[in-house]
């Protein structure tokens, strides 16, 4: 996927060629909606409102801290290091969905993503973890708007060892609160929303900054900050159940129309 800005008008054009079924939606007074795909902080703190919340993946992408990071969680001497996707073929990335409408959120977004973030938009196909037939869910793979970094922006750090990776988000500190608490609260959001899931490099990273903070006799409670707002996602079910991809690999391969992604 070649990343690219897009602005408001097409972001919210292309995603109506895509959800001209749910009209209950595209025609209330806040305007057309978009779901966006959270894959780092939005899993746990979106910071914006939104109308539905669900759990699910995209393909052909891997989550990597390769990111670096000056405004949020780290300061121009000493960058943090916050998630990005990088393109791998075989590749799940688990996260979740928001469908907001009107421009709210995603004006937030572009500051806090783009302006601040050193991140692109792009659309990326989302395959929904559950379906209902009551919720307007389908289980069938849609467009989300994605923020991605790449080798372009000045702030990417790129591949390296993940020691000194996870050494890194051990020591910084931004003005949105400590980089433990965006690995740990992120960690924490792949275990309790979708046990079962594999995230080999998060939980690597996790286990070495939980590692490192012991060392430094440190308290990882202390370095999280105020518990942030709980999310409800996935409201359409009710059991909660392991990830399965028995389940989700039904989900129909097909070229998405217009977009071709």
């Amino acid at each position: 996927m070649a990343a690219n800005v897009l602005d408001l008008d097409d972001m919210m054009n292309n995603n109506d060629n895509f959800n001209n079924e749910d009209n209950q939606n595209n025609n209330s007074p806040a305007g057309p909606s978009v779901w966006i795909f959270g894959y780092g902080s939005l899993c746990w703190y979106p910071g914006f409102e939104y109308d539905k919340c669900i759990t699910g993946y995209v393909r052909g992408y891997v989550r990597r801290f390769w990111q670096g990071n000056t405004t949020h969680r780290g300061t121009l001497e000493k960058p943090g290091r916050v998630a990005t996707l990088v393109e791998e073929k075989d590749g799940i990335t688990w996260g979740c969905a928001f469908q907001v409408s009107g421009t709210l959120a995603l004006d937030y977004l572009r500051q806090r993503e783009c302006t601040l973030g050193g991140y692109l938009t792009d659309y990326i196909k989302f395959f929904p973890r559950l379906a209902s037939e009551h919720s307007g869910i389908s289980g069938e793979a849609f467009p989300a708007l994605v923020y991605i970094a790449t080798p372009k922006n000045d702030l990417w750090i790129g591949e390296e060892p993940i020691v000194e990776t996870a050494r890194q988000i051990a020591q910084c500190r931004g003005p949105s609160g400590h980089n433990v608490e965006y690995l740990v609260r992120l960690a924490v959001f792949m275990r309790e929303e979708l046990p079962g899931a594999s995230d080999e490099h998060l939980f690597e990273l996790e286990g070495l900054v939980r590692r490192f903070v012991a060392e430094a006799n440190l308290s990882i409670g202390a370095l999280l900050g105020s518990t942030p707002r709980r999310i409800r996602r996935d409201s359409h079910e009710n059991v909660r159940r392991h990830v399965s991809f028995e389940f989700t690999s039904r989900v129909p391969e097909k070229r998405l129309r217009c977009l071709h992604i």
